[in-house]
């Protein structure tokens, strides 16, 4: 392969001589050096050629053959290392060298290498596309290998900074070069074989890679997917290693040298005569002697054909650094022939289309094509006629794709514990706290979100409140609108009968008023339901709390009159005309009064407001409404409390007044109802979650307001309508028995 990148160069000296655009009136000439992959012998032909003491090769007659002169430029090494090493001493002469091979990344520092260019994509570029096309796998669990060789080292150590950008973990990282003892071989291959990653990324030169091939064939490891690096993914040579069945990498992009194949071939015993290499690789391919017969070979006899040969010489179906070393010669040419450029300005495109071009580092532009080994071929291109460049890497494979992982990917709603010790991608999988949803790590969902079933991402949490369309919010409603007209229904009997004995002496206008408040106490009920708003929070406690007064307060007043209306049959009192008709009306107005007092306070300093409760229900979020002042909440139920507590004692020492149509004893089964339901509430209402707080809240209203309904006018109701015999004033004043016997 060596000698066929050392024709290329003299294939494209010969084109360039031959042209009358490319520097006319100038003939290239050449010497063609072998470092045999040595820093050494690379180091020693460095200086011979920028001393220019020996005579050097060539086939055109017309260039001089004085040693005096230096060579303007080089091409070449193929490797990495020695290539640093000549790029160092011809820097300092200022001689260029472009190289056609050398892909080490060092190479680029032009403070250390400042006359070095090369024709071949820098190392950065390909370890970072390989490390994304790992990751494109789902690979986190990867072994490595490579050369221990600049090539090596600095390529792989490019590889791993990107394998952990990537969130790849290597399990062992080991290196190899061909001249040191077989026990580090062997250690190695032990290495591969007891390991648990089923992918292994090799950045290893060709010779390295087919030592440890061999060792490895010995005893087989597991199936191993190769990742490959350009310097061997590319050799047909592996192809008879089984285990590299499938090897995936990136390899320099193949071209097409128009004649190439024909300059190769046109090769006759006397043209190899004149050269020590071709001499070399005449006598070895055909096995016979150019010069006689020496060692016992057989005198080459003329009849040997160089098409018949099937060896890296002869094959052109692959040329890929082949055409870079006819890029790096055309790049010396156009910069002679514009000198007053510098060699890194040049831009130019070759005869077979190749755009040629140099960055600041004295790099080209990267360009790779995807390799996949399928079947034993060893090109698998996914698109023939597109180059694929590391920015853009879309390919599809036709083998099943392994898995390489230390642990499997974590289940929904647990999290990743790293296992001491280990690299970050062999961990084990924890459950989530509750509110938790795992990407990368476990992370707490906003407090107004809640986590999927599969615990990958947040959800808006639903909003409960007692809602219109709620069954109890319906139910709870029916009762509400009921008892307001059952309210109504009464007051419409009342007032039918309202010159009635039993309504006239029950207090006519204490009663109308107090239907009129119990029918606004069934009716602000439906003020708890919906969903809260500023208005509605400030309506719903406040008009229950003076609804309720009015409501107490005129029980109140109809058990005063009970009592007063008692001791006015007592001889010589005349407690009656303290307490007549607008004395009630005052005193009802004066309690209602310092309710509505309360509340105009508790609205003013600090109003019930609508809230997210995000507390109650971890998975909800109840909307409800914040009391604001609990003081004023307090006060307004505080208030109430006192009244029916004053109403229920007074009328419980009335209870057993004689007197037939004596309201009583009634009223005190109506505040007991009423007392127990409040009582019992209190509890009720702190313990009850979301929207339940507020159905207790109606409950009770509704429960102590029917109370008040049945127990009071519910038997005055059934007389009116089922005795009218007992609705007179005779049995009024207790003397119906007597007419009766």
């Amino acid at each position: 392969m060596e000698l066929r990148f050392a024709r290329a160069m003299e294939f494209a000296i010969h084109e360039i001589n031959n042209r009358t655009d490319l520097l006319p009136r100038i003939t290239l000439g050449y010497q063609i050096r072998d470092s045999c992959g040595a820093v050494p012998m690379a180091i020693k032909l460095a200086l011979l050629l920028a001393n220019g003491m020996e005579p050097f090769f060539s086939d055109t007659d017309s260039c001089s053959k004085s040693a005096a002169a230096a060579v303007p430029a080089l091409v070449g090494d193929s490797a990495s290392t020695p290539s640093i090493g000549m790029a160092r001493i011809l820097g300092l002469f200022g001689i260029p060298q472009v190289s056609h091979y050398a892909t080490c990344a060092c190479l680029s520092d032009k403070r250390q290498y400042p006359a070095f260019l090369r024709t071949v994509p820098s190392d950065h570029h390909q370890a970072a596309a390989l490390a994304k096309i790992v990751r494109h796998f789902g690979w986190t669990w990867i072994g490595a290998v490579r050369s221990d060789s600049d090539y090596g080292n600095n390529g792989m150590a490019l590889f791993l900074k990107a394998a952990q950008e990537e969130g790849i973990c290597v399990e062992y990282s080991e290196s190899y070069y061909r001249t040191q003892p077989r026990s580090k071989l062997e250690r190695v291959a032990n290495v591969i074989r007891r390991s648990t990653a089923r992918v292994i990324v090799a950045f290893l030169a060709a010779g390295d890679l087919r030592l440890l091939l061999q060792e490895l064939t010995r005893q087989p490891p597991p199936p191993l997917q190769w990742i490959g690096s350009e310097a061997w993914i590319i050799d047909p040579e592996f192809l008879r290693f089984n285990m590299c069945a499938g090897a995936i990498g990136f390899g320099i992009p193949r071209s097409v040298i128009p004649g190439l194949r024909e300059f190769l071939l046109d090769l006759s015993p006397a043209q190899a005569l004149k050269s020590p290499l071709l001499t070399e690789f005449w006598e070895s391919s055909f096995s016979c002697s150019l010069k006689g017969s020496s060692g016992g070979a057989r005198e080459c006899d003329g009849s040997e054909d160089i098409r018949a040969l099937q060896n890296p010489y002869t094959d052109t179906s692959q040329l890929r650094a082949t055409n870079l070393v006819y890029k790096a010669t055309y790049a010396i040419a156009h910069a002679i022939h514009g000198i007053l450029d510098q060699l890194k300005r040049v831009n130019f495109t070759t005869k077979n289309g190749v755009q040629v071009s140099f960055d600041s580092s004295g790099d080209p532009v990267a360009v790779y094509e995807l390799i996949n080994w399928q079947d034993k071929t060893l090109f698998n291109m996914l698109n023939m006629s597109t180059v694929m460049t590391v920015e853009n890497i879309l390919f599809s494979l036709l083998f099943q794709v392994p898995v390489s992982v230390c642990s499997e990917s974590c289940p929904p709603g647990t999290r990743k514990a790293v296992q001491k010790g280990k690299p970050v991608c062999c961990y084990d999988c924890i459950p989530c706290a509750e509110g938790e949803i795992n990407s990368l790590k476990c992370v707490h969902c906003p407090p107004e979100f809640w986590p999927n079933a599969k615990h990958d991402r947040c959800i808006p949490k639903p909003v409960e409140f007692l809602s219109w369309d709620d069954t109890l919010s319906i139910i709870l409603t029916v009762f509400s609108i009921a008892g307001a007209f059952i309210a109504v229904c009464v007051t419409a009997v009342f007032y039918k009968h309202r010159t009635s004995p039993i309504v006239r002496a029950n207090n006519s206008e204490l009663s109308f008023l107090l239907l009129f408040s119990l029918t606004l106490c069934f009716l602000c009920s439906l003020t708890f339901i919906g969903r809260p708003s500023e208005w509605s929070c400030m309506l719903r406690h406040t008009a229950f709390g003076i609804t309720f007064v009015l409501c107490i307060s005129c029980v109140l007043g109809k058990t005063v009159v009970v009592l007063m209306a008692f001791r006015a049959t007592l001889p010589g009192s005349n407690a009656m005309k303290w307490f007549g008709p607008p004395q009630q009306r005052l005193s009802v107005l004066a309690f209602t009064l310092i309710q509505v007092l309360i509340c105009v306070l508790w609205l003013t300093i600090s109003p019930p407001l609508p809230i997210k409760n995000l507390n109650h229900y971890k998975e909800s979020i109840i909307l409800e409404c914040e009391l604001g002042s609990a003081i004023g909440f307090w006060a307004v139920l505080g208030y109430i409390g006192f009244l029916a507590l004053l109403c229920f004692i007074l009328a419980f020492l009335a209870r057993k007044l004689p007197d037939n149509f004596n309201e009583a004893k009634f009223i005190t089964f109506s505040m007991l109802i009423f007392c127990a339901v409040w009582v019992t509430f209190i509890p009720a209402y702190v313990s009850s979650p979301g929207k339940f707080t507020v159905a207790v809240e109606i409950f009770a209203i509704l429960a102590s307001s029917f109370g008040m309904v049945i127990c009071i006018f519910a038997p005055k109701c059934f007389i009116i309508m089922f005795r009218p015999e007992q609705n007179t004033k005779r049995y009024l004043l207790g003397k119906g028995s007597t007419k009766a016997i």
